[in-house]
């Protein structure tokens, strides 16, 4: 027998050794989480509003954009006329983390010179370590107050000092206004053209790009590539043809090979374009999953690419699902995924947005579950 086998290995060809050896590309790492990330407390009895935004800068440092106009009365009683209890006071909406969890800054608000958004939405760091965020309040039938509306994105420099901003606060002029936006959601700077790709999504319909540091306007487009439009689209019915327009753009990402990825995420899909806009395909994500207002959103609302040098892989935050999914970035398939609701540690409620750092561990920002969470690679 023994001899048999030693046949056996020695007639294997070099072929089949090197399949033998290759490694599975469909095998992705499996994550637990960090239930000591971030450091604990707070610093000054801060509590944490909805999470808005999560990014992670050249030093691995990790930056989020909350809410603090979200908190509820008994989660900032600190902050009451007279105090109604020792905690807590709402944190400042950007909050700086280093690779252990430790706060270095945190800063933002109102100011002098420009418009803070109502509700923030999206964090973004460029190539020479600007912050980008925006703003997602939109007017709508039922709004319950009479907050300004956001059509702005701001660029600050990482202490806080604004560079530029895009927009202003004040109500939308269409989808095809070159000057106002409409509830940007996220942005994306490509630095071979200094250029930032906005995802005007909330109150727009389109992606709309301007130049990084005069924010001149450059181009916009909407689904397929084609002119944006205003157009009320019927509720998502996901048995019916692809919708013709965005339904809400929610996420932007550019990859260093050029291509622009478009979260779409009530339509449960993410569209992928050229630089220039062009349309080159799209893929759906449990496009059985009901979305829309009285229903949630749907299952693209962030996405994030994997650390190696051609990010072959890509993240995508599933909130319908409670679920992180591992994307193939070259055909758009699922090759793995982790998550489950919930509201203790390791598990997610209303993923929003997530972030990679240069080793692989995953940060992901809740807005329901109002807290930033690490998982590690544990295999």
């Amino acid at each position: 027998m023994v001899l048999l086998v030693l046949v056996a290995c020695l007639a294997a060809s070099p072929a089949d050794s090197a399949a033998a050896d290759a490694p599975d590309l469909t095998d992705v790492p499996r994550y637990e989480v960090d239930p000591f990330w971030p450091r604990l407390p707070l610093p000054n009895e801060w509590a944490l509003g909805q999470l808005a935004g999560v990014a992670v800068d050249a030093e691995d440092n990790i930056w989020i954009l909350q809410r603090p106009g979200t908190l509820y009365p008994w989660e900032k009683a600190a902050a009451a006329k007279p105090p109604v209890a020792n905690c807590c006071v709402p944190a400042p909406p950007v909050i700086q983390f280093d690779p252990s969890g430790k706060v270095l800054q945190a800063w933002g608000g109102p100011g002098d010179g420009y418009d803070w958004p109502t509700t923030e939405h999206g964090l973004y760091i460029d190539h020479e370590g600007n912050i980008w965020i925006g703003g997602s309040r939109t007017d709508y039938p039922g709004r319950p107050d009479d907050a300004p509306i956001d059509g702005m994105v701001l660029k600050f420099t990482p202490d806080g000092e604004l560079l530029l901003q895009i927009g202003g606060a004040g109500p939308s002029k269409g989808s095809l206004d070159k000057t106002q936006l409409g509830g940007a959601a996220d942005v994306a700077v490509y630095p071979p053209t200094n250029e930032v790709f906005i995802a005007d999504g909330y109150g727009h319909n389109r992606v709309i790009v301007f130049d990084a540091d005069t924010g001149e306007y450059k181009r916009m487009w909407g689904a397929y590539g084609k002119p944006p439009t205003d157009e009320q689209l019927s509720p998502y019915d996901p048995a019916a043809a692809p919708p013709q327009q965005f339904r809400t753009v929610h996420c932007i990402g550019i990859s260093t090979d050029g291509i622009v990825y478009v979260c779409d995420r009530d339509n449960n899909r993410i569209q992928v374009f050229d630089i220039d806009g062009k349309f080159l395909t799209e893929w759906f994500y449990r496009k059985d999953t009901l979305t829309g207002r009285g229903r949630g959103p749907g299952t693209t609302l962030d996405l994030a690419f994997s650390p190696d040098s051609e990010q072959r892989t890509m993240l995508v935050a599933d909130a319908p699902n409670s679920e992180v999914l591992f994307v193939r970035r070259a055909d758009g398939e699922v090759i793995g995924s982790f998550g489950h609701f919930g509201n203790y540690a390791g598990q997610l409620n209303r993923l929003h947005q997530l972030a990679i750092d240069s080793n692989g561990n995953i940060y992901t920002a809740e807005a329901t579950g109002k807290r930033i969470q690490k998982f590690v690679i544990r295999r």
